[in-house]
């Protein structure tokens, strides 16, 4: 390799064209997903816009506006009006998903339509599982994941994304598939999903916050890496089709170790607390909130995620 001055790493970052034509790393409004929560009635938020709620009969207007401005793919997240130790709301053929899937379906047909599958929403202690003795019920909890990841598909859901973190929850809800008549419906699993302190404005938004405890004894503990191997390499060995790393950015090593491992498409869930944080800063003049979203989005995108869930997908359909 020559040396300075014959070697000039600057030369091609002298103009935009130049820089533009060497990037590495490009972001497309093909690789995002937008999270949308749905509800009995429809709540804007100020602060947050991304994080605002909408009834089954004014979700069509906003995906209608997100396919206009580019946006295909999108995942539903339910707020019932009611919730119980079951959770019965999340596997109802009237559940809230379940509505706004039929609303959509045949309205949008080239729309890619993902939904969560968990139970934290729907019930009344706020846990993803079903609560035993003051337990998570693991085993017992498989059965309503997977009866919630049928109703989601026969409803009309492209693909499910199990985001719970119970063991051996991915091999429950594909067999539950295929059995009733959906084996060509992908599973997307929150394989590496971590107990994070970047959850709180979904939390908010979705009303799922605990009542008692939390959620470290299913959820990651943040200091790992190789156990977020071991559950990727469990999920995928149950049938999973795409692996989700969660949160993304204090996470970008574990997208990269995951994406270097497995040969799988890898998602990133650049969570509320991440969009938040930007938000915040920006809104204090601390911050450009565009140049801090695309760098943050890039660097997702440059660790190895094929996909990413974002609530700024709807702001960087504008900015690209």
């Amino acid at each position: 390799m020559s040396s300075f001055p014959a070697t000039r790493l600057r030369r091609l970052r002298r103009t935009r064209g130049l820089r533009d034509i060497v990037r590495e790393t490009r972001l497309s409004l093909d690789d995002f997903v937008y999270p949308l929560f749905v509800g009995p009635s429809s709540q804007s938020n100020v602060d947050l816009p991304a994080m605002g709620r909408f009834s089954v009969d004014d979700l069509p207007r906003e995906v209608e506006d997100l396919q206009a401005r580019g946006i295909r793919s999108v995942i539903l997240f339910g707020i019932p009006g009611d919730k119980d130790e079951d959770a019965s709301g999340a596997y109802d053929e009237e559940g809230v998903v379940q509505l706004a899937l039929r609303a959509l379906r045949d309205r949008f047909p080239e729309a890619l339509l993902l939904t969560d599958v968990c139970l934290c929403e729907y019930t009344s202690h706020g846990h993803c599982g079903v609560v035993r003795d003051g337990e998570i019920d693991n085993d017992e909890s498989l059965e309503l994941i997977a009866r919630t990841a049928v109703s989601h598909a026969e409803a009309g859901a492209d693909a499910v994304c199990p985001s719970d973190m119970m063991d051996g929850r991915i091999g429950a809800v594909r067999e539950a598939l295929d059995d009733e008549g959906f084996p060509e419906t992908p599973i997307v699993a929150y394989s590496a999903k971590y107990a994070s302190a970047f959850y709180g404005p979904f939390r908010e938004a979705a009303e799922s916050a605990p009542s008692f405890g939390d959620r470290r004894g299913y959820q990651m503990d943040p200091a790992n890496v190789r156990e977020a191997l071991r559950e990727v390499e469990l999920d995928v060995a149950e049938g999973a089709d795409v692996v989700m790393v969660k949160p993304a950015l204090p996470y970008l090593d574990v997208i990269r170790a995951v994406r270097e491992e497995f040969d799988l498409p890898v998602a990133a869930y650049n969570v509320s607390g991440e969009y938040a944080m930007v938000k915040a800063a920006a809104a204090r003049g601390w911050l450009d909130e565009r140049q801090a979203a695309l760098e943050a989005l890039t660097a997702i995108k440059r660790a190895g995620a094929d996909l990413v869930i974002s609530y700024w997908t709807k702001e960087l359909a504008g900015w690209l």
